[in-house]
C-alpha cells in the first residue's frame, strides 16, 4: 500500500510524539506504515508512506534516483547564472550535490502559510521549481542558501510519478503499490 499525505507546516514526519509537536498520528490512522523519506518539520507537501520495506527503500534511497520536485520560495530573485550553479551541482559541506533541474516560476496556487513567511520590504521574493534526485538533510535549503538565496518556504509537490494534485493540506489518499 502507498499513502500520499499532504503534510502541513510544523508537523513531524513520524508517528511518535516529541513534546507538543504534531505528528503523522494526528492525521493518519493507518497502522504499520512508514515514511519513505522525510520532510522537515518546517517544510510542507507530499510525503509518501508505505507498509512495504522494499518499496520504502526504492522510494527513499538516493541510489534509485527517484526525483523529488519542490516549489521553493526564496529571498531575492536568482538570475540565470545563479540557477546554473544549482544545475551543475553545489559543493556543500557533505560533498557535491547531483545536478538539479531548476526554473523560476510564478507563485504556485497554494494555501497561505500560518504563520506567514518573514518578508523584508526592500527584498523581493521569488519561486523556483527545483527537482533533485537525492535527499540529504535539508538539502534544498542548503543549496539555495549556498547560492545566496535563502529558502523562505519549501513545498514538495512531487516524488517520482506521485504528486499533490487533489490532496488537500492535512489529508491523504491511499494508492496501490507501483
Amino acid at each position: 500500500m502507498i499513502v500520499l499525505f499532504n503534510k502541513p507546516f510544523r508537523v513531524l514526519s513520524q508517528f511518535t510524539t516529541e513534546g507538543d509537536k504534531k505528528t503523522l498520528a494526528d492525521y493518519i490512522d493507518i497502522r504499520n506504515i512508514y515514511a519513505a523519506g522525510r520532510l522537515d518539520y518546517d517544510s510542507e507537501g507530499l510525503l509518501v508512506l508505505t507498509d512495504d520495506g522494499k518499496q520504502q527503500q526504492r522510494i527513499a534511497n538516493p541510489k534509485f534516483g527517484k526525483e523529488k520536485g519542490y516549489w521553493v520560495q526564496v529571498e531575492g530573485v536568482p538570475g540565470e547564472n545563479d540557477m546554473e550553479h544549482l544545475r551543475s551541482g553545489v559543493d556543500l559541506k557533505d560533498g557535491l550535490t547531483r545536478p538539479a533541474a531548476v526554473e523560476l516560476i510564478e507563485p504556485p496556487d497554494v494555501i497561505a502559510r500560518v504563520p506567514p513567511i518573514r518578508e523584508r520590504k526592500n527584498i523581493p521574493t521569488s519561486w523556483l521549481n527545483l527537482t533533485i534526485s537525492e535527499g540529504r538533510n535539508r538539502q534544498v535549503r542548503r543549496m539555495t542558501a549556498h547560492i545566496g538565496f535563502p529558502t523562505l518556504r519549501l513545498i514538495r509537490h512531487r516524488v517520482g510519478d506521485w504528486n499533490l494534485e487533489g490532496i488537500a493540506v492535512g489529508t491523504f489518499v491511499v494508492r496501490d503499490k507501483v
